[in-house]
């Protein structure tokens, strides 16, 4: 009888440890089944609350998405238009420059190209008018000068041949008053007496500075020197034709630094 009531306490033990191991391990499976499965922790509502729940991942709204990334393109595209205006002004600006440098160039070509016709006693002709349309705005009378000229020409060295033809008369002049004035004159040609470092003033020295400066292209000086010799009266269509030249020379003189100085037009 001992034995079977110790046989019946070990069962009623056993059936006892193992309904607290099978408690143990259905609150085990629902404790891992309510932390994994969201839904049937808010049915039996033990889920935490929206605000306790773990930290949420924002998403910016893709309108504002695209709002932050328009900015820089926007920039982008102003910035490269700002570098293309910049590389079309400074294209404008180089042309504009060719341009000036161009015009300079064909007004140059147009004065020398005038001179020459001057200096050698021709004609014009087509420069005529390229003076005008380049030069006549600004400078119209030196226009007006260089054109006529070339309509009765004056050259260096008919100047200088008629000069040398002129000499015994320039230097002699025709004084008055009977022999006795003639001898004083000629006297007076012969000897001088002037301050060293100076030069002579009489009429053979004055003649001679006169036809060399003449000679050298320097019509000017020469018709100032020739102006003093006692013959010069007599040689007053010498002195026209050199005061043209003298005139002529200035007005190209003109014209030359107007086009130098980008002065002219650059029609034509």
């Amino acid at each position: 009888m001992n034995a079977t009531r110790y046989r019946s306490g070990a069962g009623w033990g056993a059936r006892v440890g193992l309904g607290v191991a099978l408690l143990l391990a259905g609150a085990a499976a629902a404790t891992w089944t309510l932390a994994h499965y969201q839904p049937a922790a808010r049915l039996l509502g033990v889920a935490p609350p929206a605000s306790q729940a773990g930290p949420v991942r924002l998403i910016q709204p893709q309108p504002a998405a695209v709002a932050v990334t328009a900015q820089p393109l926007q920039s982008d595209d102003e910035q490269k238009i700002a570098d293309l205006e910049q590389r079309l002004a400074r294209v404008e600006s180089a042309t504009q420059r060719a341009q000036g440098s161009a015009g300079r160039a064909d007004a140059l070509v147009v004065t020398f190209a005038a001179r020459r016709a001057i200096d050698r006693g021709v004609a014009l002709g087509y420069l005529e008018p390229l003076l005008a349309s380049r030069f006549g705005p600004d400078h119209q009378p030196a226009v007006a000068t260089v054109i006529t000229a070339a309509h009765q020409p004056v050259r260096l060295n008919d100047l200088i041949t008629e000069y040398e033809a002129l000499g015994p008369n320039l230097r002699s002049g025709a004084p008055t008053g009977g022999w006795w004035a003639k001898f004083k004159s000629g006297l007076g040609n012969l000897i001088e007496i002037h301050r060293a470092g100076r030069p002579a003033t009489n009429p053979d020295a004055r003649y001679a500075r006169a036809l060399q400066l003449l000679s050298g292209g320097d019509v000017d000086d020469a018709l100032a020197e020739t102006m003093r010799l006692p013959g010069a009266p007599a040689a007053a269509a010498w002195t026209d034709k050199a005061r043209r030249y003298v005139t002529v020379h200035r007005a190209l003189d003109e014209l030359e630094s107007a086009a130098l100085m980008g002065g002219a037009g650059t029609q034509g």
